[in-house]
């Protein structure tokens, strides 16, 4: 039995363990901790590609932690659903080379080992949360994560920033104690807490109320997560006010756990074999994805500050996912997980060229920003890039998506669902046109954008490789995602 057999729970171990390290790193080599972290999450990049690649050709991987078997042990079980940590570790590694330059300009130098290691510690918990089978261990990573990016949104140490950490924190612990009272009424009723051994004791318990309120919990718990309309008031001012790269962090990956968290809670109910009828929750995620995308695109409309448009666009394309997963078809789901996947690549692309721009000049907002695209063509011809596929145009990752979506509502014969995804891409067009007209058409007011230089190699280097994943993985690799998920999509409608 090689090394590889302990991929499942080395690939949350080492950055676990390297955020325990790099604090000592720092003290005596500052500059050594960017590489160290790049080095750990690399590592693991590697391994969930192993495990991505072992669940394609052989299928799910339960790994039982000290040789005891579930439920008496505890479970990694890495699925479809977990291949995310492929997504995690890719996306963290190019944000992590991103920060590099924009990290030594933007906090204090005594900041910067602390920022690797919340960074380390986000992609671990992150990390965690995909590929645990057990709902306390769930629990656990869900906290590690979400502590991790309060102290990440604060790291600035403005006024400013330390009062949207606090308004992240408080709804965050209303989202937690949610899930936490969830996981409590799901145990006294089954007596375990492994997710597989769950969903087969559920159809036998005695009190369905009991299990149908600890869904409702659940859902709600993962919805806050996720900034989903009405409980996205802690996204628009912690992530405009962030540093980029953690903007990138939350808006790409940290909200899209509360995403896979859903998912996750609807397959252990589901393989319930129907004991449960989820079809009012998913009604309601249905009609609260649609106001999502439409209050969402907006309130990001009417924005001037570049970051702030970004961020009310996330809560537009959250509404996009929750809407395909309530649709609860095959298209559906289908558009909605792999949405998941593609608008984490999206919205780390816009985030980062947007840091790089105003790491360049120091603005913002697009009114001091016009003509920025003569003096940064390559960082804006990669945000030009990010901005179609935002808005789905053909023949970007974004379009692939939405398209299924469209589709879905059609199979769940809901041609008002499909309207309103039609009009929200209209808007998010609408607003994103704003940011090309400002850049491209519009003459420098200011003297610092006349004379803004290219963003550096290290910031280009990822925004170039997230553009051109924006295109690749549109129509002529969008057959790998789709195929990855259908059989786990399948199971799930199979119940």
């Amino acid at each position: 039995m090689g090394i590889a057999h302990h991929f499942p729970i080395l690939v949350v171990v080492v950055p676990l363990a390297a955020a325990a390290i790099n604090p000592i790193i720092g003290m005596s080599r500052r500059k050594a901790c960017m590489p160290f972290a790049t080095f750990a999450v690399f590592l693991s990049m590697i391994m969930s590609a192993y495990l991505v690649a072992k669940v394609y050709f052989i299928g799910p991987v339960s790994y039982h932690l000290g040789g005891w078997k579930p439920p008496f042990g505890i479970e990694i079980y890495f699925d479809e659903l977990s291949a995310s940590s492929l997504l995690i570790t890719v996306l963290g590694l190019l944000i992590l080379i991103f920060s590099k330059k924009y990290i030594e300009k933007k906090l204090p130098a005594e900041k910067v080992s602390t920022y690797y290691t919340l960074v380390l510690l986000n992609v671990a918990g992150m990390l965690g949360f995909v590929v645990t089978g057990d709902m306390f261990n769930l629990f656990v990573f869900t906290e590690i994560l979400s502590l991790s990016a309060y102290a990440l949104v604060a790291i600035g140490g403005e006024k400013i920033a330390e009062m949207a950490a606090f308004k992240y924190l408080l709804v965050g612990a209303v989202s937690s104690l949610s899930i936490l009272l969830a996981i409590g009424f799901v145990y006294s009723i089954t007596g375990t807490l492994n997710m597989r051994d769950m969903a087969l004791r559920l159809p036998e318990v005695h009190s369905l109320r009991v299990a149908a309120v600890a869904f409702a919990l659940f859902i709600v718990g993962f919805c806050v997560k996720a900034a989903l309309f009405p409980t996205h008031i802690w996204l628009p001012d912690a992530h405009a006010i962030a540093p980029c790269p953690v903007s990138a962090i939350l808006s790409g990956l940290v909200v899209k756990t509360g995403l896979l968290g859903i998912l996750r809670v609807f397959q252990v109910y589901r393989l319930t074999g129907g004991v449960l009828d989820l079809t009012p929750i998913t009604t309601i995620l249905a009609w609260l994805g649609t106001i999502s995308i439409v209050m969402g695109a907006f309130f990001a409309f009417f924005q001037d500050d570049i970051k702030m448009m970004l961020a009310y666009s996330t809560i537009s394309n959250i509404g996009y996912i929750v809407l395909g997963i309530g649709l609860a078809s095959f298209d559906g789901l289908r558009g909605g997980v792999v949405h998941i996947f593609n608008h984490a690549i999206i919205k780390v692309s816009l985030f980062l060229t947007a840091g790089a721009i105003i790491h360049q000049t120091g603005f913002r907002k697009l009114t001091d920003l016009r003509g920025i695209a003569k003096r940064m063509p390559i960082t804006m011809a990669a945000m030009s890039i990010g901005i179609i596929s935002i808005v789905g145009i053909p023949p970007t990752n974004g379009f692939i998506c939405k398209w299924f979506i469209a589709l879905g509502a059609m199979e769940a014969n809901a041609p008002l669902f499909a309207a309103a995804l039609l009009f929200g891409a209209l808007f998010i067009f609408a607003y994103y046109i704003k940011i090309v007209n400002a850049a491209y058409f519009r003459e420098p007011t200011r003297k610092e954008i006349a004379e803004a230089k290219e963003a550096p190699l290290s910031m280009l280097i990822p925004v170039t490789i997230l553009a051109f994943a924006c295109l690749m993985m549109g129509l002529p690799l969008a057959y790998l995602p789709v195929r990855y998920v259908k059989p786990w999509i399948v199971a799930l409608l199979r119940g």
